[in-house]
Order: C-alpha cells, then sequence, then structure tokens
C-alpha cells in the first residue's frame, strides 16, 4: 500500500507542479505531510479523499504557504467542505474570541484540480514545548469557547448545522457498535473483545445522560497537530471537524492524545473537571473518552491489513496499548507510567525515518 502511495505521489507531482507554478507559487523539496503513515488516511476509510498536502512559497515575496490539492472526487468534496467550515466559523459570534482561521490565498479549480492555498501559520513555540500551565490555559480557553456556542449563539445553530452536522446519542451508539464490530471482526481477541464490550454496556447503559450535553459546538479533532499558537492565539489548521455533538467529544479526543504526549495535563485537566463541573457532566466525560478510545483501536484495527514488516508490528502494538487505556478508564485508575514508557519506546523503534520527520512537522 505504501508503495502504490508513492507511486501516486510521484505520478501527481510530476502534474501539479506545473500547475502550481503557473498560479505563482513553487512547491519545497520538503515535504513532511506526504511522508510515513500519512498514507493510511486515505487506505483505511473508504470515503477518505486522496487529498495531497504541500509546502510552497509564493513566487512574488517567497511567503510560505500551505497547498492543499487534489483532482480525487472526495478529496475535493473534504477540501469545499472545510473552506465552507472556515467561512461559516467568521460569522459565529463566540463568548470567547479564540479561533482564527490561516488567511486564503487562492480557492480555484484548474485542469480537474481542486486547489486551496492558505498562508503557513509561524510559530515560535509549538503547544507541546510550552509549559504545562500555558498548554492547560489554552486548551481550557479553547474547550469554553467552543461550549460557549450552546449557550450564546443559538441564532446561528440551523447554519452551523447545516454545514458542520450534528450528533446525537444515537448515533453516537450506532457508531460505537460498529467500531466494535469491526474490532472484535478482525482481531478475534477475546481479552480486548471483553474490553471493548464492557465499554459498549457503560456507554448503553448511560445514554441519557450524553444526550443531556448534546447540541454543543465540538472540535472532533482538537489536537496539537491541527492548531498553531501565535501569542495567545489559536489558529485551527482544519475547521471541517466542527460539529454539533457531545460537549466532551473534543475534550476526549485530545485528553486521550496527552496519555502519550503529557500526562500530567491530562491529569490537570480530569481534575479541573472533577473539581468545576457537575458529577452528570464528569459523567459525560468519561463516557466520551471511552468513546473515543473505542474509535482508535478500530481505526487501528483497520490499518492491519494495509500494513507490512515494522509498521504492522506497530499497529498491533497500538492496538493493544489503547486497550489497556480502555481498560484503566472502565476500571477507574490511571494507566501505569511504566505501560505508556514501554510502548513510546516500541514505537520510536518501529517508526521508520519518513514518519519521524513527519511527526515533527505535525507538532
Amino acid at each position: 500500500m505504501k508503495e502504490d502511495w508513492e507511486k501516486y505521489l510521484e505520478k501527481e507531482i510530476s502534474i501539479i507542479t506545473p500547475i502550481i507554478r503557473s498560479l505563482g507559487f513553487s512547491i519545497s523539496l520538503n515535504q513532511p505531510h506526504i511522508k510515513g503513515e500519512r498514507y493510511l488516511m486515505s487506505a483505511v476509510t473508504t470515503k477518505a479523499g486522496k487529498k495531497i498536502i504541500l509546502l510552497g512559497n509564493r513566487a512574488s515575496d517567497n511567503k510560505k504557504v500551505v497547498i492543499k490539492i487534489t483532482n480525487d472526487k472526495y478529496g475535493a468534496e473534504e477540501i469545499e467542505h472545510e473552506r465552507k467550515c472556515r467561512e461559516v466559523l467568521k460569522r459565529i459570534n463566540f463568548a470567547y474570541q479564540i479561533f482564527f482561521s490561516p488567511k486564503e490565498i487562492i480557492f480555484t479549480k484548474k485542469d480537474g484540480y481542486t486547489i486551496f492555498i492558505q498562508e503557513f501559520i509561524e510559530q515560535e513555540v509549538s503547544f507541546l514545548d510550552r509549559s504545562l500551565k500555558e498548554q492547560f490555559t489554552l486548551a481550557l480557553n479553547a474547550f469554553k469557547g467552543q461550549e460557549s456556542a450552546h449557550a450564546t449563539t443559538f441564532e446561528h445553530f440551523n447554519l452551523i448545522r447545516k454545514n458542520f452536522g450534528q450528533i446525537r446519542s444515537s448515533k453516537y451508539l450506532e457508531n460505537l457498535n460498529r467500531f466494535n464490530k469491526k474490532t472484535i471482526n478482525e482481531t478475534g481477541d477475546e481479552e480486548l473483545s471483553k474490553t471493548i464490550n464492557r465499554a459498549r454496556i457503560e456507554i448503553t447503559n448511560n445514554l441519557e445522560n450524553i444526550e443531556q450535553y448534546c447540541g454543543f459546538l465540538t472540535h472532533a479533532d482538537f489536537v496539537p497537530h491541527n492548531i498553531r499558537v501565535v501569542g495567545n492565539d489559536i489558529y485551527l489548521l482544519d475547521s471541517s471537524s466542527m460539529r454539533f455533538g457531545n460537549k466532551y467529544e473534543g475534550w476526549a479526543r485530545f485528553l486521550n492524545f496527552m496519555v502519550l504526549y503529557n500526562k500530567p495535563l491530562e491529569e490537570a485537566l480530569v481534575k479541573y473537571v472533577s473539581l468545576n463541573r457537575t458529577p452528570e457532566e464528569s459523567l459525560s466525560f468519561h463516557l466520551m473518552r471511552i468513546y473515543r478510545l473505542c474509535e482508535i483501536i478500530s481505526y487501528y484495527t483497520e490499518t492491519i491489513k494495509k500494513s507490512e514488516g515494522n509498521l504492522l508490528i506497530l499497529n498491533k502494538k497500538r492496538i493493544y496499548f489503547w486497550a489497556e487505556v480502555l481498560k484503566s478508564l472502565l476500571n477507574n485508575k490511571p494507566i501505569e507510567n511504566s505501560v505508556i514508557e514501554e510502548y513510546k519506546k516500541s514505537r520510536d523503534s518501529l517508526r521508520d525515518e519518513d514518519e519521524k520527520v513527519r511527526q515533527v512537522g505535525l507538532h
């Protein structure tokens, strides 16, 4: 599968380069966003478009830009949806004005390609390289900003629902059952099946709670590689993951990510919810973390048939690592640091060099 992706890239870039040049831009030699495991994102999801993300420069002033380009139907739909979401966000009066988008430079269609060029957002210090206090404040303000849409932007509800969509408790359960069925069928692992069935029962038994906190604006993929921080301003690099859903869906994705990348931040945000939100909200937060863990386990289960060599070994380890995180959450116990460190060591030894470069670019 990786070889197919590399052949696709080689062919496409040879076609794309003169098109981009004709628009007054050049393509950089170093392209971290198309390396490593990037190909899996298109291979795993049937409706994920073959969208190519490139770094480049504007010829007139050498301004650094991000180029999103595709001639794939689904890829074009993703680009157009993202652009529409950016426009809708501009029309929402958030109580906390914290979300910004990179400036659009060009959106056009040329020679069968949909092309979206925007400014590259430079940041002196990445989110993960900031102090724990800074990270906590930035993350908390971002989540509060999303939640405020429920209370202060009701007049925009239909506008957002139409463009971003919404998800209610019944859809969360439907998705969860699909995730778990896929995992059970693909892995055949009895212990893993028991764990995700426990997750299904816990969520099924608390659907009313999940529904109670639906109807909030949430960013379903709010993680450091999807944002840039300039001063105290957060730039969303992908607005298309905004939707109305459970208010803790975005929190859940972020905190599950931080189990690996900044455990003290995860613990601080968990403590904040416990001390400052109602027990009902704490439960909803807990349930969304369970849901998102089942989702990521399902994702890596799907990658197994698309992987080989060290990547195959690594993706199997990813399944069982996230299953351990899920098990610890179901047992209301923190995962052992030794489990995290052992997984990180294995992950770093099994990643290829291209993926290591890509990860630096993502952060």
